[in-house]
Order: C-alpha cells, then structure tokens, then sequence
C-alpha cells in the first residue's frame, strides 16, 4: 500500500470508530464536544452515514483507488472549515474544532504522500 493509500485506509478506520460511537453510544461522543445529550435518532443516523463514509475511505485505500485520494483532501479541509464556523458562529462549542483537527491533519498527511 502506497502511503497515500494508507493514510486513507487509517482515516478510515478512524471513522469507523466514529461512527460506531454514534450508533451506539452517541452521548458519549457528543459530551466530549459539550453538545446537548439526545435521545432522538438523527444522531444514530449521522453514525450510520459516518460508517459508509469510512467504508469508502476503507476499501479505497486497500484497494489503492488513487483518484478517490485527492478528493478526500479536499473534502477533509472542507470539514474542518465548517467546524471552525460553526464555532464562530457560536453553533457548537470549541471542542468540535478538536475533531476537525484530526480531519486537517489527515488531509495533510494524504496530499503530503501525494506530492511524493
């Protein structure tokens, strides 16, 4: 596996275990970002789409899908942008930057394996 591609494929299994946090213990995760506990399902629903996510991420990497690569950086960044306006915009708390960050970091490691 090129290191692009394992940069993706780790980034999906980061997401996975996002994902499974929100189908299964959604409160957990969103305490860790000081949003409101809930018992409705949009939160699980976000989960199950986190996992799908991941899976794209997943396969792509082992199965070395470079043109999907360059994608996820841009849309990485894209994730972490929001996050920080939604924190300007006093939507969520300071902690969501904490999960964008990981996003930014993965999308420097890709587009960093994709220049060499």
């Amino acid at each position: 596996m090129s290191a692009a591609a394992k940069s993706v494929f780790y980034f999906g299994l980061y997401l996975y275990v996002v994902g499974l946090t929100l189908v299964l213990a959604p409160d957990s995760l969103l305490s860790l970002t000081q949003m409101p506990a809930t018992k409705e399902v949009w939160i699980r629903v976000v989960g199950l789409i986190v996992i799908a996510i991941a899976f794209y991420y997943q396969q792509s990497g082992s199965k070395n899908i470079v043109s999907f690569f360059p994608l996820t950086v841009a849309a990485r960044i894209f994730i972490f942008c929001g996050f920080v306006a939604f924190v300007l915009l006093k939507l969520a708390s300071p902690m969501l930057i904490g999960f964008g960050i990981v996003d930014l970091l993965g999308a420097i490691w890709t587009w960093q394996a994709l220049k060499k």
